[in-house]
């Protein structure tokens, strides 16, 4: 990440947020964690809700189960915001910065839909998410590397994936106590993969204006 640019950052409100900026600064005066170790928390903390996730297969306690994959979505999701505020704002660049800040996205993406296809006896399924999410990101350093500006846009970027899985675990929590089914969550994997379809689509349709516009 030493050679950041604005352009390779994924544009979030958040960050503005005086309650979070106050965190960041809060973390950027200790030495744990580094920024690197904060990206590799949220792997942890995919893990964890995939754990869960899968576990709902038992039909035990499955409302509780989808509640701790919520809990640890969001935990994940956390890491991911704090890693590169108290990188950027707190002036902790690492050379191994960028690295840090991608692959542990793709390991937390991967194994959260991969969980889902396995908790729905939907694993092929599961795995082919997990692939277009990675391709989703794939395009997006594409660009990058062709020397434009990173697209982060949707419809089903990761902030995108992320909500709708949080969503349809605490709906799939609610649907489980009263009806002891779980056709949310059947829906949800058919959103993400066509969603994560049409992103790799409009991505592509993206980079493709812009190498036109630049005569690349």
């Amino acid at each position: 990440m030493q050679n950041y640019r604005s352009t390779d950052r994924r544009p979030l409100a958040v960050r503005s947020n005086k309650i979070v900026q106050k965190i960041a600064r809060w973390l950027a005066k200790r030495s744990f964690p580094t920024p690197n170790q904060i990206s590799l928390f949220s792997i942890l903390f995919a893990v964890l809700g995939a754990i869960a996730l899968s576990l709902i297969i038992t039909g035990d306690y499955v409302e509780w189960k989808l509640i701790i994959c919520t809990v640890c979505i969001q935990l994940r999701l956390l890491c991911n915001l704090f890693d590169g505020m108290v990188a950027v704002e707190g002036n902790k660049l690492s050379p191994l910065g960028a690295l840090y800040n991608e692959v542990p996205d793709r390991i937390a993406d991967s194994v959260l839909f991969v969980a889902l296809g396995f908790a729905l006896s939907e694993l092929s399924w599961g795995l082919f998410l997990a692939l277009l999410a990675m391709m989703t990101a794939y395009i997006r350093n594409l660009g990058g590397a062709l020397g434009l500006p990173q697209s982060f846009k949707g419809p089903m970027a990761k902030q995108h994936r992320m909500a709708v899985m949080t969503a349809v675990c605490i709906i799939g929590a609610i649907e489980w106590y009263m009806f002891k089914t779980n056709y949310s969550l059947y829906l949800a994997l058919i959103l993400l993969v066509i969603g994560s379809i049409a992103t790799c689509i409009v991505r592509l349709i993206d980079i493709a204006t812009l190498l036109n516009q630049s005569g690349k």
